[in-house]
């Protein structure tokens, strides 16, 4: 159970009673998550034909106490399971992202105890949470491991290395593994020179110009690819 869902059903059953007793007065996780869900609707943009954009990079701003107490929690959990929320509300709407979703805490010593401000901005990124199950050309999708996400950028790297793209936990995926690059000619998928190979419907290949409904083999990971045949509208 997360820190939303502890506090959605009462701080009384929250396990550390000394976290709950800090959050009593002070900025509660569930306060973070309403804010958010505002700050995206309210910032939620059409951009074409049945695609609205929103915020995928938000900064929330605390008071010290608050922010030693996030800190003091851990700021990296909250952070991702925010992220996960404004994700989720995206999904339930039908908005867009044009790259990862990413929440991130500054203090700000000036603000009172309980008080705090949303900043976000629309970042562009390699990929994209996906909220839609319907792919196109200009930005087609993969699923990995369940994990959906559309390809926002022109090149996208796969791998087990905290510098790719989209991150596998999968010991037989290199580092830098696999990328898949997005060109008017088709999306071609090239095995980065990794240690297991890539294979496009079972067999082993340098490189591919995937087709609609493609399945690739990295390690044990398996990775389904759809893509379109319109592309966006996008003004």
């Amino acid at each position: 159970m997360g820190i939303l869902d502890k506090f959605e059903n009462g701080v009384e059953r929250v396990v550390n009673n000394a976290f709950a007793k800090a959050f009593r007065s002070e900025v509660k996780p569930v306060d973070l998550a309403s804010a958010l869900r505002r700050e995206v609707d309210d910032r939620a943009a059409v951009v074409g034909r049945d695609r609205t954009v929103v915020p995928n990079d938000f900064t929330l701003t605390l008071s010290t106490a608050d922010y030693d107490q996030v800190e003091a929690w851990g700021a990296e959990a909250l952070a991702d399971e925010l992220a996960t929320i404004v994700t989720e509300h995206a999904t339930s709407q039908h908005y867009a992202f044009v790259g990862p979703v990413t929440v991130s805490f500054t203090e700000e010593p000036e603000l009172e105890t309980g008080r705090f401000d949303v900043h976000s901005a629309t970042v562009r990124g390699a990929v994209a949470p996906a909220t839609t199950t319907a792919p196109s050309a200009r930005h087609p999708l993969v699923d990995i491991d369940g994990q959906r996400y559309l390809l926002t950028g022109e090149r996208t790297v796969v791998g087990r290395g905290s510098e790719a793209d989209i991150i596998v936990d999968d010991p037989g995926v290199s580092r830098l593994h696999l990328e898949i690059r997005v060109t008017p000619d088709g999306v071609i998928a090239t095995d980065l020179g990794s240690t297991n190979g890539l294979f496009v419907e079972g067999h082993q290949v340098p490189a591919a110009t995937l087709l609609d409904g493609n399945t690739l083999t990295i390690g044990r990971t398996r990775i389904l690819f759809w893509t379109g045949s319109e592309p966006d509208q996008e003004g």
